[in-house]
């Protein structure tokens, strides 16, 4: 299996970033996401903002590409601004992560330069789920 440093998928996710602004405040690519399967594969997609409820999160793009790939499981995932801050998945995006497989549970999230946490971790903290808990809904 193929694999990178947390330092490359960041920068793999920022190299994507190409915001892009057009009329009645839709904006493209101000976000980029990169992500490694269990296999080794790198999938990135971008965040599309749009003033209605079709947009959708960088996270997305990525799980798409990775899907359209034949691909489930996620080994690690990153999310960038184009200022470059890193940020943790939303809401949504953690419970799509959970829901394209629940192995998914095991993936390491990047949430700062030197921090990674397990998606489980945000679980236990929002649901009471305790961390070794490895049922699957």
């Amino acid at each position: 299996m193929n694999t990178i440093s947390n330092d490359e998928l960041i920068n793999k996710a920022k190299s994507i970033i190409k915001p892009h602004e057009v009329k009645h405040g839709f904006v493209a690519s101000n976000c980029g996401c990169s992500l490694m399967t269990n296999e080794g594969n790198i999938y990135l997609g971008v965040a599309i903002d749009t003033c209605s409820s079709m947009g959708f999160c960088a996270e997305h793009g990525a799980i798409a590409a990775m899907i359209t790939g034949g691909e489930y499981k996620i080994k690690k995932i990153v999310a960038v601004l184009e200022d470059g801050q890193i940020l943790p998945p939303c809401g949504g995006c953690r419970e799509f992560i959970y829901q394209i497989d629940g192995d998914n549970l095991e993936t390491e999230v990047i949430i700062g330069e030197n921090k990674v946490v397990k998606l489980r971790e945000f679980y236990s903290r929002i649901h009471g789920m305790k961390t070794s808990d490895t049922r699957k809904r």
